[in-house]
């Protein structure tokens, strides 16, 4: 338990009114909690939250506890309910158990043992949840603390009412933003407003000159470390301001500014504002909250419609899709495996991001640390959309200053959205096979001019395609039909993978000795078998002499007893290297 759990006094608790379980779950506006079931009711008081750890026992009378470990669906999970509910704890949250449902031993101890229980959303996080609840109890609880402001003193509502409030106890114009200097919400604007407030009004958002001359002025830096009201007198610029930021702890989550709208802002105003930057803070946790939350429901649903996981209907509407819409799946990674690291590669993905998010209203698109993917609904008889959409994201990452060059594979076009993970699992083939060709140095294919490379190649949409004087340029984005039969034999290569590790003999012990020492071996097979057997064109390849190479094979037939003019060998030799890693 934490220093906000039932480890601390609850004795001491109880000095701080609590607020009921009802308005805690009021307070929850981003759908994180569900409550499955409240055996007393939902108007039991709670007196603060923790985490429900392993170890003896220890009081949390009238404590919300958080069960890491414990899942709803989980029948092991009945043994923490009847634990928190020893320890006096007035509810209990568990992790979502999804389609199943709770498990009955679950429910059946909670009743019991008369205890809530309440499951948290699968796309949410356990530290989300902490602060939410912490947050809620701040909120239920604001103005009935003896130490804080008085519970007439602010009207009840959401943020805009509070502004409201903030400005009749000031006296000014008054604007609630969040550390990105948008407006949350903000008072009446009287006639006599200064131009700096109404665009701000106007724009949803400080203007970015305003914000770099305040980090000019110093005004910033003073307002993330500062706790006490800032006065800026009037000036050219503007009337007279007070400023304050909103805290939850150490943790700057806005600020609230007081304007003097055309008249003297009133006595007291200070004294007022720092009592609103307390009331404050639970509403600006709620919204950035109500934010994140909304952004992991969406990755969630994004998530478990791509990869096939949880009821896909549901996914699918949650993303706003119909689920009998067309689509197809564009997915965009590194040329290299593992994906490169640090400022200019989160750059280059935040970019393609946004342009994915713009190339039509209805894309989806899933931002993770090393790719990019996007859910794209077609038009009927559209069917290269995504292929477009590839080009574009590939030759926009290797046009950005300081870019990263990026790979792109477009799935096939699938008759809903429900066949999503087919189209993500071709579009991420694709992306492999790009790879694997890039690492080999093989170019887009002339006889398709259609798979594409860096900036002017090949291209479905009036690209410049493969030249005809034999540009080999690595491909940089594709779709499988311009990979012929690449990526079926990539999907083959997977399946057989366990197969060849499985197996034994000599051509098994040849490839993993010879890798073991550096793959020259293994990698002049490969060459031949690529040449067709061509001994000149493969020793070219390999910059070798072609008495080396013939050398080589020679070797593999004395000391391996490998006959590489046997067919059943040539083919499972070629999967060999392919399994390897393509030399």
């Amino acid at each position: 338990m934490t220093s906000e759990s039932a480890a601390a006094d609850p004795e001491a608790s109880s000095a701080t009114p609590g607020v009921t379980l009802r308005e805690m779950l009021a307070f929850d506006d981003s759908g994180t909690l569900r409550l499955l079931l409240a055996p007393a009711g939902q108007d039991v008081p709670v007196l603060g939250t923790g985490f429900a750890e392993s170890g003896p026992d220890r009081p949390a009378r009238g404590f919300l506890l958080i069960a890491v470990d414990g899942d709803a669906d989980a029948p092991e999970a009945a043994a923490l309910v009847r634990r928190a509910a020893r320890q006096g704890a007035c509810a209990v949250v568990l992790r979502d158990s999804g389609e199943a449902g709770p498990a009955p031993e679950v429910l059946e101890a909670a009743r019991e043992a008369g205890i809530a229980v309440l499951a948290r959303a699968a796309w949410a996080e356990w530290t989300d949840t902490a602060t939410l609840l912490r947050s809620a109890l701040a909120f239920g609880a604001a103005g009935r603390d003896p130490q804080g402001p008085p519970a007439d003193d602010w009207a009840p509502g959401g943020l805009s009412a509070l502004a409201a409030t903030i400005a009749g106890a000031t006296g000014g114009a008054i604007t609630i933003e969040d550390t990105s200097f948008r407006v949350l919400a903000h008072s009446a604007t009287r006639p006599e407003a200064d131009g700096v407030r109404r665009s701000t009004i106007l724009g949803g958002r400080v203007p970015e000159w305003r914000v770099a001359e305040l980090r000019r002025s110093g005004l910033l830096r003073t307002l993330r470390t500062s706790r006490e009201v800032i006065h800026r007198p009037a000036d050219a610029d503007g009337p007279e301001r007070l400023i304050v930021a909103v805290r939850s702890g150490a943790e700057v989550l806005g600020s609230i500014w007081v304007a003097a709208d055309g008249r003297p802002l009133l006595p007291g105003a200070a004294r007022a504002l720092r009592s609103a930057a307390v009331t404050a803070a639970p509403h600006l946790v709620r919204h950035r909250l109500r934010e994140s939350g909304e952004v992991r429901r969406h990755d969630h649903a994004l998530r478990g419609l791509l990869h096939g996981a949880g009821d896909l209907t549901t996914h699918a509407w949650s993303l706003g899709l119909a689920p009998s819409v067309p689509c197809a799946v564009v997915a965009v990674d590194a040329g290299t495996a593992p994906a490169p690291v640090g400022p200019a590669w989160d750059r280059t993905l935040d970019v393609l991001a946004l342009h994915a998010a713009s190339y039509r209203p209805a894309a989806r698109v899933l931002r993770e640390r090393e790719r990019l993917l996007v859910l794209l609904p077609v038009a009927s008889g559209k069917d290269r959309e995504a292929l477009g959409l590839a080009r574009e994201l590939a030759t926009l990452a290797a046009s950005l200053p300081d870019g990263v060059p990026v790979l792109a594979g477009a799935g096939a076009v699938v008759p809903s959205a429900l066949g999503a993970p087919a189209s993500y699992e071709e579009a991420s083939l694709v992306v492999r096979v790009l790879r694997e060709k890039l690492a080999r140095g093989d170019g887009a294919r002339g006889d398709t001019g259609r798979a594409g490379a860096a900036p002017g190649e090949a291209g479905p949409d009036g690209g410049r395609g493969a030249e005809p004087d034999g540009d080999r340029s690595p491909a940089r984005w594709a779709s499988a039909a311009e990979l012929g039969p690449a990526v079926d034999v990539r999907r083959m290569l997977d399946a057989v993978g366990p197969v060849w590790e499985a197996g034994s003999g000599p051509l098994h012990a040849l490839v993993r000795a010879d890798l073991a020492a550096g793959g020259e071996l293994v990698r002049s097979l490969a060459a031949y078998l690529d040449a067709a057997g061509d001994i000149t064109a493969a020793a070219r390849r390999l910059v070798l002499h072609p008495n080396t190479l013939r050398y080589r094979l020679r070797r593999a037939r004395e000391r391996h007893g490998v006959d590489v003019d046997d067919p059943d060998t040539r083919l499972l030799l070629t999967v060999a290297v392919r399994l390897a890693g393509g030399f």
